[in-house]
């Protein structure tokens, strides 16, 4: 199999988990955001920092790594003078 082709149908298998495992943890740190009451503003900031670096890691594991991934085994291909590489391994 093509590796632009393995990587797109590992893309399309692992979008659900990754979308619904970050969703989950960014729902779940949204009380801490909007938190009130004495010490509040501490919260909030732990709140809204961990929710947008969930929002970040999760952008970077759907677009980049796939990208990343695809980039540096044409670039070993080329260095190992592969004509095809095998997926399967």
């Amino acid at each position: 199999m093509d590796i632009v082709k393995a990587t797109l149908e590992a893309v399309q298998l692992r979008f659900r988990p990754i979308i619904m495992t970050s969703l989950a943890f960014i729902l779940g740190v949204m009380p801490l955001a909007f938190s009130q009451g004495a010490g509040a503003e501490a919260r909030k900031t732990i709140g809204w920092t961990v929710a947008g670096g969930m929002i970040a890691a999760s952008s970077l594991a759907i677009f980049v790594v796939p990208v990343l991934f695809v980039l540096i085994t044409k670039i070993s291909m080329k260095i190992s003078g592969s004509k095809k590489h095998d997926l399967a391994n």
